[in-house]
């Protein structure tokens, strides 16, 4: 009999301060007005929320975690494997997804990081449907995407306008009928330095000179072309949609990188998808990087916008330059699981 994944549960968080575009304003002051009305108008972000300082992306991911694994009635025991996508990791090293293996108890799972920054999430759903299917041992898996480039930000950089923090988390099962339908992926290397945090690791190790000089913290260097999301999201769900065998008007809900409004009406019109079919909460949320996509998911799952045998496309596409999209069918139990 084929193995089939399943979205059983999902779950999210945010940290508890939320720091609104006037309060952004008043700490950066007012020579950054103009730049955070055009930032706010693009992107259609409004607020964001900020970890406090003894939180760690762990810390963010367990409280996603736990309410994924509560809506699905499973302990942590039950779990086999844990995935953690995100770029903004605890340590180096060890890997994120094995300090949050102990905070959550489930010490039988195995464990491994995916960082691939805002493509992260679909691509742990992606390895997660391929562990189901190809292995009887590997049940449940529990696959999170977490962010928290705040703590990567200085304090007067206005591009600290974007990065929100929090954590998206699902449950995936095996079952005897689809739920995760197909995947695709695209890289571009050209994009590497465009975007990211250039000490660190080994090409520049941590050092007073480096952190004297900001190189520690993470810093825009070039602007992307447009046509990167524009016309890279469109291509990529095309892709995705024919290998599953279906059509893009059988597309119910698309969710992209939350980062920019303008960029996810772009993308819908070129699809031929009305701008109502793609979920939106960066107004609220900022962007929130390797968890964007999680937490709408579930945002989408309790909105009652969602019926079960609904086709969902999750694009995720960020620094490197990484893209990969999932496209799965929604089944009455994750419904159930989120009650809005």
């Amino acid at each position: 009999m084929s193995r089939f994944a399943r979205i059983v549960a999902t779950g999210r968080h945010l940290p508890a301060e939320r720091v609104s575009n006037a309060d952004l304003l008043e700490r950066l002051g007012e020579a950054h007005a103009g730049r955070l009305a055009r930032f706010e108008s693009g992107s259609g972000i409004h607020a964001r929320y900020r970890a406090a300082p003894g939180e760690a992306t762990s810390d963010l991911a367990a409280a996603a975690a736990r309410q994924a694994l509560a809506r699905a009635d499973l302990a942590p025991a039950e779990v086999d494997m844990i995935l953690v996508g995100t770029d903004t990791p605890d340590f180096p090293t060890p890997a994120t997804s094995t300090v949050l293996q102990a905070k959550l108890g489930a010490h039988q799972a195995g464990t491994f990081d995916i960082g691939c920054a805002c493509a992260s999430f679909p691509t742990a759903l992606a390895t997660a449907q391929g562990l189901i299917a190809t292995n009887t041992g590997v049940d449940t898996v529990l696959v999170v995407g977490a962010y928290l480039m705040s703590r990567h930000t200085a304090d007067d950089d206005p591009m600290g306008f974007f990065y929100g923090d929090g954590a998206g988390a699902a449950v995936v099962t095996a079952g005897d009928r689809p739920g995760v339908l197909g995947a695709a992926f695209e890289a571009d290397g050209r994009y590497a330095d465009y975007w990211g945090i250039d000490a660190g690791g080994t090409v520049e190790p941590a050092s007073a000179a480096a952190v004297a000089a900001g190189r520690h913290r993470v810093r825009v260097k070039h602007r992307y072309p447009p046509e990167v999301n524009e016309t890279g999201w469109p291509r990529l769900v095309r892709r995705l949609v024919a290998r599953c065998g279906l059509a893009v008007a059988d597309i119910d809900h698309v969710i992209f990188t939350q980062i920019n409004r303008c960029t996810i009406e772009h993308a819908c019109a070129a699809l031929g998808l009305t701008p109502e079919r793609a979920v939106m909460i960066m107004g609220e949320c900022g962007y929130t990087g390797s968890a964007c996509v999680p937490m709408a998911l579930d945002h989408l799952l309790g909105s009652g916008r969602a019926a079960a045998g609904d086709r969902v496309v999750l694009l995720g596409s960020g620094v490197g330059y990484n893209m990969a999209a999932v496209a799965l069918e929604i089944g009455s139990d994750a419904l159930r699981a989120n009650p809005g």
